[in-house]
């Protein structure tokens, strides 16, 4: 049997404000939504990511940051010059961390936090 990853769902709480994020800030393309503003799928290479409006039980309040702790983290190969996207993206005010890799590794990375949290890396072949 062979199985491949299509796509994630992350339940977010404002699904129109990371739609922007991931759109203006990493160039995904929108594949579909909702009138609602409850769903959005974005389309990431081969891979789709789905935003999905968490239900109301789940929630946090409104008036807390969304902020949440996460055991999941979305990787994101860019082609090149990751230095210089990362540059940007901290100008554009994107929570990220330093540059980094390690020995044998093939690839540099940067990890970084979208507005709710969700935490995402970046990486280049060396």
């Amino acid at each position: 049997m062979k199985i491949s990853m299509e796509g994630i769902i992350i339940f977010v709480q404002d699904v129109p404000k990371l739609k922007r994020f991931y759109i203006n800030n990493l160039g995904l393309q929108l594949v579909e939504e909702t009138d609602d503003g409850g769903w959005v799928l974005l389309g990431a290479g081969q891979c789709t990511i789905g935003l999905h409006k968490i239900g109301q039980g789940y929630a946090g309040p409104e008036s807390a940051a969304p902020l949440c702790e996460s055991n999941t983290k979305l990787v994101f190969e860019v082609g090149d010059d990751l230095a210089g996207l990362r540059d940007r993206l901290l100008q554009a005010g994107v929570l990220l961390r330093e540059l980094k890799t390690f020995p044998n590794y093939g690839f540099w990375i940067c990890d970084g936090e979208d507005p709710e949290g969700n935490v995402f890396q970046l990486r280049q072949r060396k």
